[in-house]
């Protein structure tokens, strides 16, 4: 095939005023032609900065490269001057960002932005270059392009901007495509279009792609060879079957353990205790000795060199040392072959309860609630159409979907943050919305509590920690002085942090301890009921095992009851007793998880299940994805859907015509 990218020893610094932070310390690795090589780690880890530096997009100052090369065709890539770099951008190496919104420009149409490429590189005159835009435009999915492509930006939906993103980059037919997140953002049925769309491409144009996420079933999906970050250097690198069927690092292992697979049972996932060390003054030894539970003395004194495994497969622990202890990954952070078209018959049979129906009280009850919202001129938007279901006490009630379902408003409208256009909502036997009493009123905000989606802007920047905690507690009277300081100090030992924390301010924790915070506000005031808004979705995937491990504990310990919104569905799957699936305002699919993921019946659902990337390469190059027919269904809207109840507990609201044509036989 022959190498098209040679990385040594590169080493990334930024300049702060505290001192040099070494982001990247000599990293290393080949690119093959037509290859994916996936680069995996949490924040912080040194993936999207190691991404930057190969196109030499580092802002100078504060970064800079102090030592290694990156070869690109014999030439090196950090010797280049601007001028000769602005040329290889975008015509051999291009750049798929994260979040395709910032990486449009708003001023301009999508036309323009596409044929910039053709003009500056191929030196094309306008009418060859927007002959070429329309092309790329319906080359990577965008219907009617020759009317859209004078459009802009905010004309287009978030799968529809990553696809022109993806335009551009393939504009000059790049050797390298750089791909930084560029499905993080997107619904699972959307992310699933975008990576068959990639390796589609890549197939017919040869091209070799450096793909950045954190997760492992985006990796299972699309790699062939996988490099492990931690710290600033690559720890792990092998084939994508070496790195899941058989790691050897550590940290590998709590990557992949901390992901649910559809057959989780009820155990704990496994996370990673603690968070990556501070790359100011990076720790003597090895970088993941601290939060490792199977480090050795001499993990904390020198640093482990490189160890083969194979001729393709690395590791950077000392686990591998002849003298070393023979210790073996824990079983949920290997993952067993299972191919697609076994995996029914094959995959083990969850050891999660059913739920049990009897002697379970209601605490809330959701009857044909409705949530219109007047957009002017006429025009309704029906976020939530007449939705009817119940939540017991202790239980976890998932709600999933695709971005605009109307999950989250739902949620929103039982905590009465929006008042409901129609229908009711009980909680504990008492109605939700209406006129209440001051009294009613505080009762309900003690009763019910919501954890939010991004920590960060959910968290009053100018209060300290013990403040925000105990908000609830100064607004309900709940506590003394004393008793109030007590109150704090236990949550934050209840969520997983010091009681040191208590003075400090939001923006000097992660991401997973602010959401820590939040998770105890919402337990200061005793609530029955927690709504959890995609709380774990802005989070890396060891941060949200430890989230959702929490949660769990909680729920056993207090007796919680949870409505889990989130379009993460193996995570659903794995926290919840019963599910929701919501498509356009309405649940058209209710059951327990178990039965949900075995027995799916509506056609939307079977979607769903089949976009999700697992993490497991066999699976992964197996699977057939169902697509969904939106238009089908809206043409089928004349037709009663009505939720029926299947078989106990099930519940699906489709036509006979619709469920025929999905392959299945007659609706009882």
């Amino acid at each position: 095939m022959g190498k098209v990218l040679e990385v040594k020893d590169l080493h990334v610094s930024f300049d702060t005023y505290a001192g040099e932070v070494k982001a990247v310390r000599g990293v290393s690795f080949d690119l093959e032609k037509g290859e994916t090589l996936a680069i995996v780690g949490e924040s912080g880890s040194g993936k999207s900065v190691t991404s930057q530096a190969l196109m030499r997009l580092i802002p100078s100052p504060p970064g800079r490269i102090p030592k290694g090369q990156v070869l690109f065709e014999g030439r090196d890539l950090v010797t280049l001057s601007e001028k000769e770099m602005q040329d290889v951008r975008g015509r051999d190496i291009s750049m798929i960002f994260q979040d395709p919104m910032t990486s449009l420009n708003p001023t301009m149409t999508i036309g323009n932005q596409i044929m910039e490429s053709f003009i500056k590189h191929q030196k094309l005159n306008r009418a060859e270059a927007r002959s070429r835009a329309i092309e790329l435009l319906e080359m990577v999915g965008i219907p009617f392009a020759k009317e859209r492509i004078d459009q802009y930006p905010h004309q287009f939906s978030g799968g529809m901007r990553q696809r022109i993103v993806i335009a551009i980059a393939l504009a000059c037919n790049p050797k390298i495509i750089i791909a930084d997140e560029p499905t993080t953002a997107l619904d699972v049925s959307i992310q699933a279009q975008i990576l068959e769309l990639l390796k589609e491409l890549q197939k017919k144009m040869g091209t070799s792609i450096i793909f950045i996420t954190h997760d492992l079933g985006v990796v299972a999906n699309m790699a062939d060879r996988v490099a492990v970050m931690y710290a600033g250097k690559i720890v792990e690198i092998g084939k994508v079957d070496e790195i899941f069927y058989d790691p050897k690092h550590p940290y590998t292992w709590g990557l992949l353990g901390s992901m649910p697979s559809l057959d989780s049972s009820d155990d704990e996932l496994m996370s990673i205790p603690g968070s990556p060390p501070d790359m100011f003054k990076p720790p003597v030894g090895d970088a993941f000795a601290a939060r490792n539970p199977f480090a050795l003395k001499v993990d904390l004194e020198y640093e482990p060199p490189m160890f083969k495994i194979s001729d393709t497969h690395y590791a950077a622990t000392w686990l591998l040392h002849e003298m070393a202890p023979d210790i073996k990954p824990p079983a949920s952070a290997v993952r067993r072959k299972v191919n697609a078209d076994d995996a029914a018959a094959d995959a083990p049979v969850s050891t999660k309860k059913t739920f049990n129906y009897e002697n379970r009280e209601k605490l809330v009850e959701v009857k044909d609630l409705k949530q219109h919202f007047d957009l002017g001129n006429g025009h309704t938007l029906k976020a939530v159409d007449g939705i009817t279901f119940d939540i017991y006490k202790g239980e976890i009630f998932g709600l999933v979907g695709e971005s605009g379902c109307g999950k989250s408003t739902t949620g929103r409208t039982i905590l009465r943050l929006y008042d409901a256009t129609g229908g009711e909502v009980l909680f504990d036997g008492n109605s939700v919305h209406g006129k209440k009493t001051l009294e009613e009123k505080k009762w309900l905000n003690r009763k019910i509590q919501m954890i939010f989606q991004d920590p960060y802007s959910s968290l009053n920047p100018r209060l300290t920690v013990s403040d925000i905690i105990a908000e609830g507690l100064d607004i309900h009277r709940l506590a003394t002085k004393e008793a109030r300081i007590a109150k704090v100090h236990e949550l934050l030992e209840t969520v997983g942090l010091n009681r040191e924390h208590a003075n400090r301010y939001p923006h000097e924790f992660s991401g997973g301890q602010r959401q820590r915070i939040g998770i105890a506000r919402a337990l200061a005031v005793d609530p029955e009921f927690i709504i959890a808004d995609e709380p774990i979705s802005a989070l890396d995937v060891s941060i949200q095992a430890q989230v959702i491990n929490l949660l769990k504990r909680l729920q056993k310990e207090k007796g919680l009851t949870y409505l889990f919104i989130a379009h993460d569905l193996s995570m659903v799957k794995y926290i919840s007793d019963r599910i929701g699936v919501m498509y356009r305002g309405r649940i058209v699919e209710l059951a327990e998880s178990n039965r949900l993921y075995e027995n799916p019946i509506h056609p939307y659902t079977k979607s769903l299940l089949s976009a999700i990337p697992l993490p497991d390469p066999d699976y992964e190059r197996n699977r057939k994805r169902i697509v969904f027919d939106d238009q089908e269904y809206l043409r089928d809207q004349g037709e009663e859907r009505v939720l029926r109840e299947i078989e106990r507990g099930h519940f699906v609201a489709c036509t006979q015509k619709e469920f025929e044509r999905y392959g299945g036989g007659v609706l009882v």
